[in-house]
């Protein structure tokens, strides 16, 4: 990796794999849905939540992450955006009445509305931009010719270490599916649970101020 400008890649994976093992929105989100929904759903979420993070990637190559850290009304604005989403799709989860899979796609469920809504709870959070325009460049070494090469290539390890321990959560959310199945009240009391962290999540993004 030394070729590629970056510096201790090894410490690098292992950080990764430490961020990635402590629980977060993503965590439950991908457990929440893969439980109530089966593996395909989950690793739609999966495969979302990741997509959020190429995009936050490719805003750290092309400096764009640098605006959040300099400007407040861009953090502010992305912020309440990031916020009044989640508390939407909290909301949404806690008012439905839908007890089965039934009416899909206007309940918000399936593949389709689980990659989306990881997308977009991952990609307006301005706190894992200023993540990865913090955490990336220190594995940069100094004077590299291709500072923006290194930190793509940071980046997908990153999302590839992600990609691994969020596929695992997803199976694991399988067997807890194939127990909702077989109890329906459980599978409401999952959703409004989901929601209520949503909404929290959601409540504690829009409280946040810019570090």
């Amino acid at each position: 990796m030394d070729a590629l400008g970056i510096q201790h890649y090894a410490a690098f994976l292992l950080a990764c794999v430490a961020l990635n093992l402590t629980p977060g929105l993503d965590t439950f989100y991908i457990l929440a849905r893969s439980g109530r929904e089966g593996r395909a759903v989950g690793f739609a979420a999966v495969l979302g939540i990741n997509a959020g993070c190429i995009i936050h990637t490719a805003a750290a190559v092309l400096g764009i992450s640098a605006i959040l850290a300099t400007s407040a009304l861009a953090f502010g604005v992305l912020k309440y955006l990031g916020a009044a989403y989640l508390v939407w799709s909290g909301l949404r989860m806690l008012l439905s009445r839908a007890p089965s899979q039934q009416a899909a796609e206007t309940r918000g469920r399936g593949g389709l509305a689980a990659f989306r809504q990881g997308l977009l709870t991952n990609a307006l959070n301005p706190k894992v931009a200023l993540f990865y325009l913090a955490f990336l460049p220190q594995f940069v070494a100094q004077h590299t010719p291709h500072p923006q090469l290194a930190l793509l290539v940071l980046g997908l390890s990153f999302i590839g270490t992600g990609m691994v321990w969020s596929s695992t959560l997803a199976l694991l959310g399988a067997h807890i599916h194939r127990l909702l199945t077989r109890q329906p009240r459980l599978g409401r009391w999952m959703d409004r649970a989901c929601g209520s962290v949503l909404l929290g999540f959601g409540a504690r993004l829009a409280l946040q101020a810019r570090a």
